[in-house]
């Protein structure tokens, strides 16, 4: 499977906070900007942080597995080694999870290490990783 690069556009309330989060803590590369906006290569994705010094971050959540998901969010599903050493880098830097690294569905179709956590402007990401990566789309 051939993929393509996906593009988000997303609200924050500080351009310098997003870079510093999402470049030096996430470790994404830096593309094109403007004083209203940053591209970010996230694994190969193009993310675009646009200020918006008013934004807040939605609150509604939907419950999966025992804990609070919070709707919308983002993320990237990451090779199982890749995840753990995110996880590890994440847990190094301080991040406070509102849904700390765990192994959902542990020995069902399906099983996945995911974790999620909010930007500086409140936005949630997620970040999963699947035992079995044919797995991704498994209806049971």
């Amino acid at each position: 499977m051939t993929l393509q690069p996906f593009h988000l556009a997303f609200p924050v309330h500080d351009l310098a906070a997003a870079r510093a989060f999402y470049g030096g803590v996430l470790g994404c590369g830096e593309g094109r900007s403007s004083d209203r906006w940053i591209d970010f290569d996230l694994r190969g994705h193009q993310i675009v942080a646009h200020l918006d010094p008013a934004a807040r971050p939605a609150s509604a959540t939907n419950p999966v597995d025992g804990h609070d998901v919070p709707v919308p969010h983002f993320g990237v599903v990451l090779d199982w080694d890749d995840w753990h050493l995110l996880a590890a880098r994440l847990e190094a830097s301080g991040i406070a999870f509102g849904i700390a690294p765990h192994i959902r569905f542990a020995g069902e179709v399906g099983e996945q290490a995911t974790m999620f956590f909010r930007d500086p402007s409140g936005n949630a990401l997620e970040f999963k990783a699947f035992r079995d990566i044919n797995q991704l789309f498994a209806s049971a």
